[in-house]
């Protein structure tokens, strides 16, 4: 476990944090959840004040935020941008609508402990990086942590709870495991990518056999895929792609079948985002789901990922989201404890 302090370290992206402080963060999760159970109550932040700024609605990341700093002694206070001045990037003022980020995070800092933010989808008009550069224009404008709680690139919340939800299951060396992430088909077309991002990228450091399966129309993040490349080959695992969904099933320990979007159908690659014809696409592919035939390929003891919310019927069927090899409710319960580490350890 790290010594060195993280108070005052913005949590933007997992790529800014070492293997050990990763470590560290998940073994203080643990250890949260651990007391938590044994009805052992702490105070780490008391009368602390995290400003919530959600541009995109919310259940598990609000909810999980709120629950986690009151039980850490803390308070958290949600900011919706259509109740307020909507904080801007330079450039972009409307007279008498809008504040400069520049000026909202400094009066923020003034007044509390840490500014969490979501931004993403829709609140970006689906531009792939205005979401982090707003969080990040945030970071350099506030004197106190920045917590990024998902923009279209990154949910690195998601993805410690992710792991730990592993760790759990299969015990912290992931070395031997084999992580199947797969694509699956969903009615929407508005579905992020993050999530598969930050799952990836955050197994990467345990040694990990990952195998990511989507139609061959899609991709992930070139260099977030360079990334993980190198996180497994330093840490003992496999990185590979496939355009058969049944790969990330044969003898997977975890699969995560979730739907995103298409990268290159969206800005910057387009002017604007052209989701009929991703619906199109996404139409041609309505038999990727995770279904009880599939998840039969995969070992006997294997566990079911999503983040949630998902779409019944089309990215995973009921027998599989209410069976046995279900791990989304850990998971899911997890975005509770991970969160609360990140604040303990930053604010």
């Amino acid at each position: 476990m790290l010594t060195k302090s993280l108070k005052g370290r913005d949590f933007i992206s997992l790529r800014d944090f070492s293997k050990q402080e990763i470590i560290t963060i998940l073994e203080t999760a643990l250890a949260l959840k651990t007391d938590l159970a044994m009805g052992r109550k702490h105070k780490l932040l008391d009368g602390k004040t995290l400003f919530m700024l959600f541009f995109n609605a919310s259940t598990r990341t609000r909810n999980s935020f709120e629950s986690g700093i009151f039980q850490l002694g803390g308070h958290g206070n949600f900011l919706q941008p259509s109740a307020t001045r909507l904080p801007t990037l330079e450039g972009e003022d409307v007279p008498y609508k809008t504040e400069r980020i520049s000026d909202v995070a400094r009066v923020l800092s003034g007044m509390g402990d840490a500014i969490a933010i979501r931004i993403l989808g829709d609140a970006v008009n689906w531009s792939y990086d205005k979401g982090l550069r707003i969080i990040k224009e945030f970071a350099k404008w506030a004197t106190i942590p920045v917590i990024n709680m998902e923009d279209n690139i990154y949910h690195p919340c998601q993805g410690m709870a992710d792991v730990m939800t592993m760790w759990e299951l299969f015990g912290r060396d992931l070395r031997g495991l084999k992580l199947g992430v797969t694509w699956t088909y969903s009615g929407s077309t508005k579905k992020p990518i993050a999530p598969h991002h930050d799952v990836m990228y955050a197994a990467s450091f345990f040694g990990a056999n990952i195998i990511y399966t989507k139609p061959p129309e899609l991709r992930i993040d070139p260099e977030i895929e360079k990334a993980i490349k190198e996180n497994v080959e330093a840490n003992g695992g496999t990185y590979q792609t496939s355009d058969n969904i049944e790969d990330a099933f044969v003898d997977a320990d975890i699969v995560y079948g979730k739907n995103h979007v298409c990268l290159d159908l969206l800005p910057p690659f387009q002017k604007e985002p052209k989701f009929d014809e991703m619906a199109k696409l996404f139409d041609k592919y309505k038999d990727w789901i995770v279904n009880e035939k599939y998840m039969k390929l995969a070992k006997s003891q294997s566990k079911y990922m999503h983040c949630l919310p998902c779409e019944r019927g089309m990215e995973v069927t009921d027998e599989v989201m209410d069976g046995p090899q279900a791990a989304v409710w850990m998971e899911a319960e997890n975005r509770l404890h991970a969160q609360k580490a990140i604040m303990a350890l930053t604010m």
